[in-house]
């Protein structure tokens, strides 16, 4: 065994940006959407669904998004309290997701130019994406009565600067698909003063614009959702939703990691490494063996050992097959570690 100190060029850091399929199984459209009917028929079925790539009694289920509804002023949901109004799950989710977007109980939600008071939340399980989701490959198709649909997306390949929030970068959700913004479909409607609701790739998290859903088709880019934010009631509003989900058939997303690697250069020179180190070769007066090691010696390299400044060995490198080494050639060995 050889030792070699390292210098300080024959140690690179890259990073590079890897891209996955979101969903189960690596399927890139999600067009199949399944509740389990103990949650929906429970108390928090009012507020709160887990969405399933196949019926949730189905041993392959997996668990793909969440979805809720939110409401300042706590409709849609029963009160904790019948006593105390506005006091319910759904404000207590508007409350959640203020403090985690805004990070200010203060403040307003507001979708392009308009302020919402109620929304839908998507969040995505945490098991379907490494580190965030990418931008830009979002489609997600929401559809009504009848054949009125509208296709989502993020804006952020057509904005020159990104926004950020406590929550890390935020962009509005657009007429369009695949990042690419429906110019024509944006003229027309909603959109022109506000948005369909909010992308935010750091958290894994899709907010809907109710007030934008809840318009006409024709006259306003909605989908005529026909959200319910009477007090006190039990109005289902997350059923309205997961229909439209599951009319759509459609939905697109990519996850995006950032690998960071350490790729190390181990430089075996002309000169160097070309004696065995195996006791064996030495008689037991400390004369070679062999002779031929003496004028031609050879070795053959199977493995880098990577040591600290202790010599603590941290890592292994094995070669694929061992490589012949003399005072004829030199040898390049690159490791990369990834983590």
């Amino acid at each position: 065994m050889s030792f070699k100190r390292f210098d300080q060029e024959d140690i690179v850091v890259s990073a590079e940006s890897v891209t996955a399929p979101l969903w189960t199984n690596n399927v890139i459209n999600l067009t199949a959407f399944y509740t389990s009917s103990t949650q929906v028929s429970s108390t928090s079925g009012d507020y709160y669904y887990n969405v399933f790539n196949t019926a949730s009694t189905d041993s392959t289920a997996a668990s793909q998004f969440s979805i809720a509804y939110a409401d300042k002023q706590g409709g849609g949901t029963l009160q904790y309290n019948a006593s105390v109004t506005g006091k319910s799950p759904s404000s207590t989710i508007y409350g959640q997701y203020r403090n985690l977007v805004l990070g200010d109980e203060e403040s307003e939600f507001t979708f392009g130019g308009e302020t919402a008071d109620h929304f839908y939340v998507i969040a995505i399980d945490r098991a379907r994406y490494k580190e965030k989701l990418l931008p830009g490959t979002l489609t997600l198709i929401l559809s009504g009565s009848g054949a009125n649909k509208i296709t989502l997306t993020d804006n952020s390949r057509a904005v020159a600067t990104t926004t950020f929030t406590d929550s890390g970068r935020v962009f509005e959700l657009v007429a369009g698909s695949g990042g690419t913004v429906d110019t024509t479909a944006n003229a027309n409607g909603y959109s022109v003063s506000g948005s369909y609701g909010k992308f935010l790739p750091d958290v894994g998290i899709v907010i809907l614009n109710g007030k934008a859903l809840d318009l006409p088709f024709v006259t306003g880019g909605g989908i005529a959702l026909g959200t319910t934010r009477t007090a006190n009631t039990s109005a289902l509003n997350l059923k309205k939703l997961f229909l439209a989900l599951s009319k759509g058939k459609n939905f697109r997303l990519n996850s995006e990691e950032t690998i960071s690697s350490n790729f190390i250069f181990v430089r075996a020179r002309n000169a160097e490494f070309n004696y065995s180190t195996n006791p064996s070769l030495l008689s037991g007066s400390g004369e070679i063996r062999h002779n031929v090691m003496i004028n031609t010696p050879q070795s053959y390299i199977t493995g880098v050992g990577l040591y600290n400044d202790n010599n603590d060995l941290l890592a292994v490198a094995k070669l694929s097959r061992p490589l012949l080494k003399d005072f004829t050639k030199e040898a390049l060995v690159r490791i990369k570690l990834d983590y």
